[in-house]
């Protein structure tokens, strides 16, 4: 496919939207076995989220409205994570923590069907779609046989691996040896891991009144974890053409990040020692940490401020993905070009292309002169994006793009 952008208009492709069935259409997706058991679930179950509740939860779901939407936005296409409650899910499948070994069964149960359902429903634009599948790390074998799944139903997005919390002993860390023939296959198929924020990786904070709290103060650590222990756990090293990209994370911590674990690389490569620890020389990596990162590593950056578009300059401009986070209420819709006119404005036209279409299109195997097509008509211009936007937040908007530095 073609990443080479012709048009006066630019493809916007967000590295983040969000999409997902409701019950009765997960319902027609699931094993025949499984569906005593749903129903039952389905009744005792009441959904905590408003935007999953209000009449606005058919934007997950609905071609017609979600389609017309992300147009009047100027989106052509996006990279799409789950959202809605997949069966036998506690939570929203991106917050929620991995499975029990008790309920292990009912919860693959139920992001299988979520594959099924996503596969299908991206098939009806797969100019426009890349569904990410769901993946659980419990069982191998059985993550081995998803990631394949996943690969031969068309879903180029690739896989959805979340954070392993440190509580959950029955789940090995993401660090551990033992992921080896999981990352083996990704590699062999090209297909990519993905990570996203949210409440995964964390631990349970219990019955205390101060646990709410600490899950926000928290989760952004939780979230960057996958990075570093991808990277210092040397896998990038064993399989050097994986694709890794973390999403909705920001962008302006890497950078930090990555000069600290090189530090800490270059102590143990000359002086065997990080202050008081000594180190064989043949536990450092090979290469630096910033230099895994540099090849298999990107960033889909959400609804970025100028501070986190900045970024771009030290992560690299072709690690950079823009995303919009649609149909969340922190997305920039339907504000996106005001939002991008913040984020970006000044900025060579030759960047813009790559961070808001390019990079997504590379990474994820989008056709931009099948895409252009539909950005002629609805794309945005480099004039309106060059204007500099002052106008403060538009009203009703509630995305950190219009109130973070």
């Amino acid at each position: 496919m073609t990443t080479e952008q012709q048009g006066d208009r630019f493809v916007l492709i967000s590295a983040d939207g969000h999409a997902g069935g409701n019950h009765d259409q997960y319902r027609a997706y699931l094993e025949a076995k499984y569906l005593d058991q749903f129903d039952a679930w389905r009744q005792r179950y009441s959904n905590p989220f408003k935007d999953l509740t209000g009449g606005t939860r058919n934007r997950n779901w609905d071609d017609e409205r979600r389609l017309s939407e992300l147009e009047q936005d100027g989106v052509v296409a996006e990279v799409l994570f789950p959202n809605t409650i997949p069966p036998f899910f506690p939570t929203g499948a991106v917050v929620a923590r991995p499975p029990t070994p008790d309920d292990y069964q009912l919860r693959l149960a139920g992001v299988r069907a979520h594959n099924r359902w996503l596969a299908d429903w991206c098939a009806g634009y797969p100019d426009r779609r890349a569904g990410i599948g769901q993946i659980f790390l419990n069982d191998i074998d059985d993550a081995i046989t998803d990631v394949r799944w996943c690969h031969e139903h068309g879903m180029r997005g690739g896989v959805l691996v979340q954070p392993v919390p440190d509580d959950m002993k029955h789940i090995k860390p993401l660090y551990a040896p033992d992921y080896d023939p999981l990352w083996a296959v990704c590699e062999d198929l090209g297909v990519i891991i993905n990570t996203h924020s949210g409440g995964a990786g964390m631990p349970d904070y219990g019955p205390y009144p101060a646990a709410g709290l600490l899950w926000i103060a928290e989760t952004s650590f939780f979230s960057r974890r996958p990075l570093t222990q991808m990277i210092v756990g040397g896998v990038f090293e064993r399989f050097p053409a994986l694709r890794f990209v973390l999403t909705e994370q920001g962008a302006s911590w890497i950078a930090p990040t990555l000069k600290q674990l090189d530090s800490y690389h270059g102590q143990m490569k000359k002086a065997g020692r990080i202050g008081e620890l000594k180190y064989d020389s043949d536990q450092a990596l090979p290469m630096k940490p910033s230099e895994y990162f540099a090849r298999n590593c990107w960033v889909g950056v959400s609804f970025p401020s100028p501070v986190e578009a900045a970024a771009r300059y030290d992560i690299g401009v072709d690690r950079f993905l823009w995303g919009s986070d649609y149909p969340h209420d922190e997305s920039s819709y339907p504000h996106t070009r005001e939002a991008l006119r913040r984020a970006f404005a000044g900025a060579p036209e030759s960047e813009l292309r790559l961070v808001l279409g390019g990079n997504a299109a590379s990474v994820y195997d989008f056709d931009l002169s099948r895409l252009q097509v539909i950005a002629d008509r609805v794309g945005p211009t480099l004039a309106e994006l060059s204007a500099p936007y002052g106008g403060g937040i538009p009203e009703g908007n509630r995305s950190p793009a219009f109130v973070r530095p």
